[in-house]
């Protein structure tokens, strides 16, 4: 899929209009403050260090690539022209598991609690029937109220739980593995 497409716009809950679209280069400043906020607010993500913005321009120019030859799919919620969430699914690969996406999703603080993540997560499983998946997973830590009660509203359900999966801030932390049926 092209950088830069648009596949959604919408009003949030507080009025602001947001743009769901496919990254696209000029985001990489905006990408990197994004994921650099979430560590410092110490968010219940997998990222615990904050990133150069030369690690993050890595990142974004193999996830350009890997959306353009539609590896994966990638999608960013745009507000006032800036990137202020990003999401993505990956297929599983080996052919047993082609069917199967995973699901990831961060949403910058100031943007949460209006309407942005579940409209994302709605595009996102649009898309992924477009790919042919059948079932698409997300596992968000136990902690992560929030976005387990956003994952449960569009209809994901618990699927299991890898018991203190997790170690933070001293802590020992549960992952809920949610999946969904898309066909």
């Amino acid at each position: 899929m092209k950088t830069g497409k648009i596949l959604k716009r919408f009003n949030a809950k507080d009025g602001r209009n947001v743009v769901l679209r496919t990254p696209k280069w000029e985001d990489l400043d905006d990408c990197l403050e994004l994921i650099n906020s979430l560590v410092e607010e110490k968010a219940d993500i997998l990222v615990t260090q904050k990133l150069t913005r030369e690690t993050e321009a890595e990142w974004l120019l193999t996830t350009l690539s890997r959306l353009e030859k539609d590896e994966q799919f990638f999608l960013a919620a745009e507000v006032d022209k800036k990137a202020v969430a990003l999401s993505d699914f990956q297929v599983k690969s080996g052919d047993a598991e082609q069917h199967i996406g995973a699901i990831g999703i961060i949403v910058k603080e100031g943007y949460r609690d209006i309407g942005i993540g579940t409209e994302i997560l709605k595009t996102l499983l649009e898309q992924a029937a477009l790919f042919g998946l059948r079932t698409v997973t997300i596992c968000p830590f136990a902690t992560n109220k929030r976005a387990i009660h956003v994952y449960r509203k569009v209809g994901f359900v618990e699927s299991g739980i890898i018991p203190k999966k997790h170690l933070r801030q001293g802590r020992l932390i549960d992952e809920i593995i949610m999946s969904k049926s898309i066909m």
